[in-house]
């Protein structure tokens, strides 16, 4: 009898990534804070936030509102994506750029743990960043709809869709694959006016955003990233593409949702001898992004950024 494999293809990963995706979308930061409250807020400004040109989410009838839970700032229905620039002075501009992918189930995306904050702290360190807001599953334009839904999708007795196969769960990410397919392109039209090296553009994803970081190395086609960073997402084994990029990882072996699903993706980067930096914090929960916590998973950042200075990205160029 043939062995099976256990790696599974990239579109069969997007189809896994995209079903645990929904678990994500509830989960916040696993803090332990007491404002849990998901609270309604006025759109912020957001006056550098450049539209990427994949146009409006076919079909939307809810539009985008946003809301404040655990001190922070969250989008959902997003229905036009956008990139939001983090330029660093050009003083310390390395050249290197990343493409920054907030979570939260492709419901909605947590724009300032994972987002904002997050390219505030690269620009710093010299990296020009740039948030995505990529377009999402409709929810109920109401809260307390949204709540219910949500709350439907977890109980013990909601009926569980049936499992799609690879082809059409690439469909339902095919918004978002786009959007960030389209980043990389209009990040690198603009290279020039933005001081960034074509070559040395990457991404790094959070939980929901960390699928699709991993969704545009394995099928992003034109998009290529330099390097990817998968922080708290999924680690199933894939194919690793033949120009598969530097892979950092990141995971709290507590984590709730993807503590206990192995390291196949680590396994698979190395058995194709492509570069693989993995760190298992001993605790840190899903979703400590850049929150302060009194956890060793607050390093995830600056391990981040040395990984980078080692593979020579944060390395001006003469």
């Amino acid at each position: 009898m043939a062995k099976r494999s256990t790696l599974i293809s990239p579109l069969q990963w997007a189809m896994r990534a995209a079903v645990l995706a929904a678990v994500c979308a509830f989960a916040g930061p696993v803090l332990g804070q007491v404002n849990d409250k998901m609270t309604p807020i006025a759109i912020p400004d957001q006056p550098t936030a450049i539209e990427i040109g994949t146009g409006p989410l076919p079909g939307a009838t809810a539009q985008e509102s946003w809301h404040s839970q655990y001190g922070s700032q969250f989008a959902r229905n997003v229905t036009v994506a956008t990139i939001t620039p983090f330029l660093p002075d050009r003083s310390k501009a390395s050249g290197a750029a990343v493409v920054v992918a907030p979570g939260g189930g492709f419901r909605t995306l947590s724009m300032e743990n994972e987002g904002w904050n997050v390219a505030r702290a690269l620009a710093e360190r010299g990296v020009a960043a740039f948030v995505l807001k990529y377009r999402l599953n409709q929810t109920p334009a109401d809260m307390a709809g949204f709540e219910r839904s949500m709350a439907a999708m977890f109980s013990g007795t909601a009926a569980r869709p049936p499992r799609p196969d690879p082809q059409e769960m690439m469909t339902r990410l095919a918004p978002q694959i786009a959007d960030s397919r389209a980043a990389f392109a209009l990040i690198r039209r603009r290279a020039a006016e933005w001081k960034i090296d074509p070559d040395r553009i990457g991404i790094v994803g959070f939980s929901a955003g960390a699928m699709l970081t991993m969704a545009t190395a394995l099928v992003g086609e034109d998009a290529k990233p330099a390097f990817i960073g998968n922080i708290y997402g999924p680690l199933a084994a894939v194919t690793v593409p033949a120009d598969a990029p530097p892979l950092f990882a990141a995971l709290a072996s507590d984590d709730p949702f993807f503590a206990n699903g192995g390291i196949g993706l680590i396994d698979s980067w190395r058995a194709a001898k492509k570069p693989a930096e993995f760190h298992l914090y001993e605790q840190g929960g899903h979703g400590f992004g850049m929150y302060s916590k009194e956890t060793t998973s607050t390093g995830w950042f600056n391990a981040f950024v040395s990984w980078l200075t080692m593979h020579g990205m944060l390395k001006p160029k003469a």
